[in-house]
């Protein structure tokens, strides 16, 4: 497992409330996070991109929601841009991962959009929350999925809250090479704020632009856009790169597949079984002793296979 980077100062998730106009606010800078989450495979631009919004936007959500544990974002389809996966914890830490089409650096393969109408009839975009349970008990999960009916994630996460919780919302989500950002607003629920406040905040949010969102600190973004409305600060996180990755779990991934597919990894390791992890490259290594202790004491509890979920 790999340990969790210092963040930088930008590395933040700010949460912030405008009184008088009865909007609430999530906003969200990834600079070494992302960073470290893009250095892990030579994305095309246009999955990069889409990958640092949807690390963003999981920040952002887990700012909005109610989130003991962990919350993903996650899309998939049978494209180009097969598996789009970030994912957020309660404790600041995220990771993320793009998976393309077996052929996609081939000549001729269809290259990747940052267009989500592109993706296919059926195409899936969901989010996830995971909260531990108690009494050991299964974790509790909650899932929502997104309708795909937008070009880009940060107008269909926006269609989406407006639906499900019946809330008017503006998001802007942008990433470059060096950083990825996020900005959510969305109404409180009933009749807090002035008769005109969601428009006048609303007014404001159209002057940002993505350029102006990634150069920014964050508390400069608030304070440029809403100083009029006395901005409320309401807690800041740090945020970092970290993988939940750890050889147990890969143990209990090992006893999954059974005695004999474990067995034949060894032998097809040169007398290890590699297990690579995709999120942060980590390199677990079982030989044949190691795998038969596995199931000699496979009858112990373990903890539950790593895998996109």
């Amino acid at each position: 497992m790999t340990q969790a980077r210092a963040p930088a100062p930008s590395d933040l998730q700010l949460r912030f409330l405008l009184p008088s106009a009865g909007v609430r606010g999530v906003l969200v800078q990834l600079d070494q996070t992302w960073r470290a989450m893009a250095a892990r495979a030579a994305y095309p631009p246009a999955v990069a991109e889409l990958l640092g919004e949807a690390a963003a936007a999981a920040a952002l959500f887990t700012g909005h929601a109610k989130v003991d544990g962990r919350l993903s974002v996650q899309l998939r389809s049978h494209g180009a841009l097969r598996t789009l996966f970030a994912e957020c914890t309660a404790a600041g830490t995220l990771r993320g991962i793009a998976r393309l089409q077996d052929d996609a650096s081939e000549p001729g393969a269809a290259t990747p959009s940052r267009d989500l109408r592109s993706l296919g009839d059926d195409a899936v975009l969901a989010i996830t929350i995971e909260n531990p349970a108690l009494g050991g008990r299964e974790p509790m999960r909650y899932q929502g999925l997104v309708e795909l009916d937008a070009d880009n994630l940060g107008e269909a996460f926006e269609g989406y809250f407006r639906q499900s919780e019946q809330l008017p919302t503006r998001l802007l989500l942008a990433c470059d090479g060096a950083r990825a950002a996020g900005l959510m607003l969305q109404k409180l629920p009933g009749d807090g704020g002035d008769d005109d406040g969601w428009n006048r905040v609303g007014a404001l949010f159209e002057t940002l632009g993505s350029a102006e969102l990634l150069a920014l600190a964050p508390a400069d973004t608030i304070h440029r856009l809403f100083h009029e409305e006395s901005p409320h600060a309401m807690g800041g996180k740090p945020l970092r790169f970290a993988c939940s990755c750890s050889r147990e779990r890969v143990a209990a991934m090992l006893v999954s597949l059974g005695i004999g597919e474990a067995e034949a990894a060894v032998a097809a390791g040169d007398g290890e079984a590699r297990v690579l992890c995709e999120f942060c490259g980590h390199d677990y290594r079982f030989d044949a002793e190691a795998v038969a202790s596995l199931f000699r004491g496979a009858g112990a509890a373990l903890p539950a296979a790593p895998g996109i979920q």
